[in-house]
């Protein structure tokens, strides 16, 4: 295909996958349960933050994770305390467990006391084409308490050669705005001309088979020649096509 037929090709698979529909069978349905603007980041960002695996793991585990916050993300977090280290004893999503949500709901509490909330501390470093240095810096504020140093495994560093997919996801839920119902569009400091695709094996071996992407690895490097590719298609949404690249992949095994 040449790039005006490549465009066509993927805008349909966009527009296919890019609706409510998708939002049944995604990770994504859980900060769908929110309105607040508040509630909405801390479970996407706990949820995205478990999203490798199973899809349907991910999701059971995602619930659970609402549950027990009682069903109120920001109120459980800044109310969070050693005392309630307790009600999260049983909590394990493969490597993740109660010993590290424990201490990402106290970061995530001190984000929000310290430094205005998870919207203002991403938009601080964002540069003008790429959101992966304000990755690198999130993760330096995140990890600024004391913690166990297992856990800062479950935060990727692009600029530690990480395509960083799982947090990459969670700003393009808050950052993407379209009609379509799926992505919540509720950052408005951030441009959707800055964010990355959420690289993945799935996405990966569908760019590189759509010639989006050369490279082997799924690391940092793949992850900016991908967005160098996309951002041809769609200067202004280029991650739109993560729908595509994903729907390809997952559900017609492209």
């Amino acid at each position: 295909m040449n790039k005006t037929e490549l465009k066509l090709f993927l805008d349909e698979k966009v527009n296919i996958y890019n609706n409510t529909n998708f939002i049944e069978t995604d990770p994504i349905q859980i900060p769908h349960l929110f309105t607040l603007k508040e509630d909405i980041e801390i479970a996407g960002f706990l949820v995205a933050t478990i999203a490798w695996g199973n899809r349907k793991s991910i999701i059971t585990n995602g619930n659970r994770l609402v549950e027990l916050m009682g069903n109120s993300p920001y109120d459980f977090v800044m109310n969070f305390s050693e005392e309630h280290v307790g009600s999260l004893s049983n909590f394990v999503h493969r490597t993740f467990n109660n010993e590290d949500l424990g201490y990402f709901l106290k970061s995530l509490q001190n984000i929000y006391k310290n430094h205005e909330g998870l919207e203002s501390l991403f938009s601080k470093h964002a540069e003008k084409n790429s959101m992966q240095p304000a990755i690198h810096q999130f993760k330096k504020t995140f990890f600024e308490l004391p913690h166990p140093p297992r856990t800062q495994k479950h935060i990727s560093d692009p600029l530690k050669n990480s395509a960083a997919k799982r947090i990459n996801m969670f700003l393009r839920w808050m950052v993407r705005n379209d009609a379509a119902g799926v992505d919540f569009g509720i950052w408005k400091s951030i441009s959707p001309s800055k964010l990355s695709c959420p690289l993945d094996v799935h996405s990966g071996n569908v760019a590189r088979k759509l010639k989006l992407l050369k490279r082997k690895q799924n690391d940092s490097k793949a992850l900016m020649e991908l967005d160098k590719s996309l951002r041809k298609l769609d200067p202004n949404d280029p991650v739109k096509y993560d729908f595509a690249l994903f729907g390809l992949g997952v559900f017609e095994r492209f």
